[in-house]
């Protein structure tokens, strides 16, 4: 199966910049009330800060020039008024979009967490956890700034700027063609800084995922990292791919710094051209000190906002990349789905046929390996079926085909006789229990753990299923018992004790299928025969698939499959095929020659 490690850059699907700011823009209408009013808090803020320098040139002009004191106090007055409510909109604002901006990253990071619940197997196989965790956190996390300054930024600066030119060109328009005249420069060069600098943030943020990535895999690997004393090899390539992350980041920086000095020459520029023009091309005569220092309130009152607005744009081409990754993954169709017209399966007996069935991984690829080729058996209700056979062979495909964590390319797998594929997967999983040799225990109580496998189940439920697997007596002995808090992936327990609450949370759920995978093999001697006790006194009459490599804990199963070369070499009771002296025969010979 194609997989991409820490060492390999993502491929990410492309997206035309304005489809992924008119996707990301959209989930702000999910909260039209609140954007409008922050849009009228900044519409009456706007236009406060466009009257200012009209009350300045009046003060000047008018009341100075007068010396009409009573008016400029009045006028002073009325401006601090003004201002005072200028200030009371801004700190409005400022709440409501960090509100509704932390709301959306909520709705994004649930809206992606639901999605990737969804995505089949063969999504996780490819890729490692870590690149998956880095679109969930530091994608989404990245989007804020973006959400927030798209309203509070975008929109009232986009509309200081053209109440500015319209106000400065009513007024005197020469005046205010030399001052926009460095506006030409300053486009041609933004464009050209972004359109480099967004390729460069693509790169920084697949770096950043592979160092995520691999330091993810250092840490749940530790234990061995440590036993084989590989801390030094570790730090090698952590420092490499932490050095390829620093490069990237510099490189992406270089180009993104270079928003604000262009923005800055150019309002030098503006300004510059204004003053020459006001003295040398009009006259001194003409224009009054009122008017050039309106203007060159104005010239700052525009330049400003394009600084406000290079530094949105700059943040925009610096977490475009990150929105591109997360719809990447919510664009992601899951390869296993239900049909339009599934329907549910109905309480089953626990028949359960594989008819003329092939799969391949990765079909098509390079890579591409074929498990099964023409396999057919049928398993009748209550019957233990036990797989064995060389490491790759196919055993844990063909429980993971009947569960359908893959579809099958050829051939029929049907439960009572309904196909798999026109049956929903809901319906169909929930009668089914599957417990594999990696016990995944949740940070949590011990009750909670068990209660995972049926999440209504009562307390004599849990107690039940943990008394049937011999688990009851040391969770008792437990600090808080049942009540006791678990560490992440069941630190401070055996590997035999976590085995068994991991069995009983798959008996709570009293499947009609069960799957053991290899789920007793780190069990000893002595409690693998209590659970053994306990699996044949809960699961009597149930359908079970068993893979192990212990020929021992198989001796009870009805029948065994010895999977190899695509298909079933040979089948029949422990006793038939012993007596057959056949492929089973070899592999138990080999396990028991020594003993």
């Amino acid at each position: 199966m194609a997989v991409n490690s820490y060492r390999d850059d993502e491929h990410v699907g492309t997206m035309g910049k304005r489809q992924t700011l008119t996707r990301l823009f959209s989930y702000l209408f999910q909260y039209k009330k609140q954007v409008a009013g922050v849009l009228a808090c900044m519409l009456i803020a706007v236009a406060i800060s466009l009257i200012n320098p009209l009350i300045i040139e009046h003060a000047i002009d008018v009341n100075i020039a007068g010396r009409d004191m009573m008016g400029l106090y009045r006028l002073a007055a009325f401006a601090l008024v003004l201002n005072l409510i200028f200030i009371v909109l801004v700190k409005v604002r400022m709440y409501v979009m960090a509100k509704v901006s932390n709301q959306i990253l909520l709705d994004i990071r649930q809206e992606l967490y639901v999605h990737i619940q969804t995505l089949s197997f063969s999504f996780f196989d490819s890729r490692p956890t870590g690149k998956i965790l880095a679109r969930i956190i530091g994608d989404v996390n990245s989007l804020k700034h973006v959400l927030t300054n798209s309203v509070t930024t975008l929109i009232p600066d986009f509309i200081t700027i053209c109440g500015v030119i319209c106000i400065m060109l009513v007024k005197d328009w020469k005046l205010a063609l030399a001052s926009l005249s460095s506006i030409p420069l300053m486009m041609v060069a933004v464009w050209f800084i972004q359109k480099a600098s967004h390729k460069r943030w693509q790169i920084f943020r697949k770096k950043s995922s592979n160092l995520n990535a691999y330091v993810h895999e250092d840490i749940a690997g530790m234990s061995v990292v440590q036993s084989f004393r590989a801390e030094d090899e570790t730090q090698e390539i952590f420092n490499g791919l932490a050095k390829e992350h620093q490069e990237a980041f510099q490189k992406a920086v270089q180009l993104s710094d270079m928003f604000g000095p262009t923005v800055d020459i150019c309002w030098g520029l503006g300004a510059m051209f204004l003053y020459w023009a006001g003295i040398q091309l009009i006259g001194a005569e003409y224009v009054s000190v009122g008017t050039l220092v309106v203007f060159g309130t104005y010239i700052s009152m525009f330049w400003s906002p394009v600084m406000n607005l290079s530094n949105f744009y700059n943040q925009v081409v610096t977490n475009l990349t990150a929105a591109e990754r997360i719809f990447d993954i919510l664009d992601t169709q899951p390869d296993i789905v239900d049909g339009s017209q599934v329907q549910e399966l109905p309480d089953i007996q626990g028949t359960v046929e594989f008819s003329h069935v092939s799969f391949t991984y990765d079909e098509g690829t390079p890579t591409e390996t074929k498990v099964l080729d023409d396999v057919s058996f049928v398993i009748r209700p209550g019957e233990t079926i036990a797989l064995v056979g060389p490491t790759g062979a196919g055993k844990t495909t063909i429980v993971n085909l009947i569960s359908r964590f893959y579809d099958i390319q050829k051939g029929r797998i049907l439960i009572d006789g309904y196909d798999i594929q026109k049956i929903s997967m809901d319906s169909l999983r929930r009668q089914m229990g599957v417990m594999t040799q990696d016990n995944f225990i949740f940070q949590g109580t011990v009750r909670e753990n068990i209660a995972y496998g049926k999440l209504d189940a009562t307390e004599d439920e849990i107690i039940r299923a943990a008394k049937a697997v011999n688990a009851h007596d040391f969770i008792e002995k437990l600090e808080k018992g049942y009540d006791t808090e678990l560490k992440e992936r069941g630190a401070g327990l055996s590997i035999g004790q976590r085995q068994l609450i991991a069995f009983a949370r798959t008996m709570v759920s009293m499947p009609r299928i069960l799957i053991l995978d290899e789920a007793t093999s780190s069990i000893d001697t002595h409690t693998e025969l209590l659970v053994q006790q306990g699996i044949e006194a809960l699961l009597a009459g149930r359908t079970s698939f068993v893979i192990a490599h212990r020929l021992s804990t198989i001796q009870k199963a009805d029948r065994i499959f010895v999977i190899g070369q695509g298909g079933i070499l040979e089948q029949g009771s422990p006793a038939e095929l012993m007596e057959k002296r056949g492929h089973y025969y070899e592999l138990y010979m080999a396990q028991f020659k020594n003993i």
